[in-house]
């Protein structure tokens, strides 16, 4: 009989953007693949997909509903393994799961894509995200983590989980993901999209709301414009808050150096062209977009958060700062800006410190965790990440 394993999370653009690499490595095992989430994106590797209403919010009332028809699902299609991602679809299938896990010894996979409760996050992050994951935790053959804090954050907690695992993040495509060698044709392409040989390009790429936090970026560059008449900041992305930003850089005096690009698909080349990379970001888990400006090998400009420092060693390949310092953020700009040699050794080591994170390596790591529920070889209670770092 065919095996089969549901993915589950909020939405389905996530499995667009990040998964499909593994979906991929199931049906190459032999195995279905089924997806649930809310959207209506077609997807690749996929043999059936279920629009479920989960909501963002967990007090939305429509998440009832979502519960009881993934519940349902579950029941019908008789999964072997369900891997779960993002705070809602995790928790919705798991709750979901709990009776074919009784019965029929469902496996179930949980991958936190960065814990809400972490160093420095709110009281009320704690208070309603703590106690929900430290509950759900004997429910969760395995628990996937994507950096060293809430790997070992978990760890500390006493997570009654069985198994508890730390992945390089979903992977970075380093063979899309590379820097343009040549100086005429970066050039040419800086040219393409508009831009000159003199610009001095800041780029970021990020949806507009609060937590990405663009307004640091904007007035980072106020503090500093008049020494960095040069300097345009690229910011690519949608939301919320445009407008807002918009209005912000005109009253700083910076509108004609703040490009609002909106949503694009040039990512690759836009990285390409640009001389520093920026997130200015309240809280990450593991961004990619940083690390595919290190894979383009760009130096960094980044604020103080457990994802950041995951990826961004202060002074070898970038810039640690505090959250808020937009006097700090405009002066390391200045630094970057006068010194090229500096951009240069940044860039290469970001360049370095990118390989553990390639989607060739995650691939592994995935498959090896996958490969031992597919003939029940795992036995041990302590990962080999955790063993490695003793």
């Amino acid at each position: 009989m065919t095996k089969k394993v549901l993915f589950c999370a909020t939405v389905d653009y996530h499995f667009k953007a990040f998964h499909l690499p593994y979906m991929k490595w199931f049906k190459e095992q032999g195995w279905e693949v089924h997806i649930a989430a809310a959207g209506n994106n077609e997807l690749p590797y996929t043999d059936q997909k279920f629009t479920i209403p989960i909501q963002r919010s967990p007090f939305h009332y429509g998440n009832i509903k979502a519960f009881l028809e993934l519940k349902k699902l579950i029941r019908l299609n008789e999964y072997d393994l369900v891997h779960c991602h993002t705070p809602l679809g995790g928790v919705l299938a798991r709750l979901a799961s709990v009776d074919e896990k009784k019965k029929n010894g469902l496996k179930i996979i949980y991958t936190a894509h960065g814990f809400h409760f972490c160093k420095g996050a709110s009281v009320m992050n704690w208070l309603m995200y703590y106690p929900v994951e430290k509950l759900l935790a004997p429910l969760t053959d395995c628990l996937i983590t994507i950096n060293d804090e809430d790997y070992f954050l978990a760890l500390a907690h006493h997570f009654k989980t069985s198994r508890i695992e730390r992945v390089h993040g979903v992977g970075v495509d380093m063979d899309k993901y590379k820097p343009i060698d040549g100086a005429e044709e970066k050039l040419q392409l800086r040219q393409k999209l508009g831009y000159r040989e003199e610009h001095f390009l800041l780029f970021n790429a990020a949806e507009f709301n609060k937590n990405k936090n663009q307004k640091l970026l904007i007035k980072a560059l106020a503090t500093v414009k008049d020494e960095l008449p040069t300097a345009r900041l690229l910011l690519a992305g949608e939301g919320s808050l445009v407008e807002e930003c918009k209005r912000l850089a005109y009253t700083l005096g910076v509108e004609k150096q703040v490009d609002f690009l909106g949503f694009r698909k040039d990512i690759v080349e836009l990285l390409r062209i640009s001389d520093v990379a920026l997130g200015s970001s309240f809280r990450e888990g593991l961004p990619v977009n940083i690390l595919e400006a290190m894979a383009c090998r760009l130096p960094l400009i980044v604020s103080d958060n457990r994802g950041h420092r995951e990826l961004v060693m202060n002074q070898v390949n970038g810039f640690l700062v505090a959250q808020q310092d937009e006097r700090e953020f405009g002066q390391r700009l200045l630094e970057l800006f006068k010194n090229e040699n500096i951009r240069n050794e940044f860039g290469l080591n970001s360049f370095a410190h990118c390989q553990s994170f390639s989607l060739k390596n995650v691939y592994q790591e995935l498959g090896a965790i996958y490969s031992s529920y597919l003939v029940g070889e795992y036995h041990e209670s302590e990962s080999k990440y955790y063993r490695a770092h003793l």
